[in-house]
């Protein structure tokens, strides 16, 4: 692999965080087997609210950080910001050689919203005789800000009175209805029904670390969310391809979702590019003895 920054240089545009990246031919992360000898330390994701900036608008904080028991060959960190459901930013880092990678990053925020960022932290390892593993782990937080003119700005992750309880309720609401038709629009396009699928919003993916996908064992689930990762990385986060070669930032489009054949056969990702654009990513489940 040839030899590129630490870091990807990352920009701010209208509040929103966009990675550039610095080379066109290393947009990959690439699943291989995963190396059981090495564990994380340590990874999370942390939304938290910062301060009030003017009467209209708020500023966060989004911290990533992820810890390795040593130095391996390549670590990546790459985490999506969805706001009330669509994806406001995109945080990537790598390194050669290392085991921490660490990102804080300040952005500008206005009214009240639903916040969620879900991190893939990852690793590549080269041993001898040309055999390479790998290693993830997912991380997530959510942040709900109440910016309303009646009373003063504030945030939680969990509701912890019935006015935060109402709030969250609302905001989720409001969040659900847009992307429920919108994934509706979706699976009548791909003529796709409900009952065949379990469906996964991107950013609930990291439950499924503690849950399995239908049909498959724990080692298996993990095998196929990190074949997924790949495609997302790929196919959504560094870009996506049109069908007349053109290619849009995936900013400012809804979550993707993600089916699950509940036959264990495939799963599907469905989203929509910013020109109307309608897409498909198909991965096929290994046949695992």
């Amino acid at each position: 692999m040839k030899k590129i920054s630490n870091f990807f240089l990352i920009i701010l545009i209208l509040s929103l965080l966009i990675v550039n990246f610095d080379d066109p031919k290393q947009k990959v992360i690439k699943y291989f087997p995963f190396d059981e000898d090495i564990k994380f330390t340590d990874h999370s994701t942390n939304l938290s609210l910062i301060s009030q900036t003017d009467e209209d608008s708020y500023k966060l904080q989004w911290d990533i950080q992820s810890n390795l028991e040593q130095d391996i060959y390549l670590r990546q960190d790459v985490s999506l910001l969805f706001v009330d459901g669509k994806l406001k930013g995109i945080l990537n880092q790598w390194k050669e050689k290392a085991n921490e990678l660490k990102q804080e990053t300040l952005l500008n925020g206005e009214d009240s919203s639903h916040y969620e960022a879900i991190t893939l932290h990852h690793g590549e390892l080269h041993y001898p005789d040309d055999v390479i593993k790998s290693i993830q782990k997912m991380s997530h937080d959510e942040l709900y800000v109440i910016d309303s003119p009646h009373s003063p700005l504030e945030s939680f992750k969990e509701p912890g009175n019935s006015n935060e309880k109402e709030w969250k309720k609302t905001l989720n609401r409001t969040k659900s209805q847009a992307l429920n038709h919108y994934w509706n629009e979706l699976m009548r396009h791909y003529e796709l029904s409900s009952e065949d699928y379990l469906e996964i919003p991107l950013a609930d993916l990291w439950q499924y670390q503690q849950k399995t996908l239908p049909t498959l064992t724990r080692k298996q689930t993990d095998q196929v969310i990190g074949q997924l990762w790949e495609g997302l990385y790929q196919n959504y986060i560094i870009g996506i391809k049109s069908h007349q070669d053109q290619e849009y930032n995936a900013i400012n489009t809804y979550m993707p979702l993600i089916l699950v054949d509940k036959k264990g056969k495939f799963i599907y990702v469905l989203f929509r590019d910013e020109s109307g654009q309608n897409h498909r990513l198909i991965q096929r489940v290994p046949e695992f003895s």
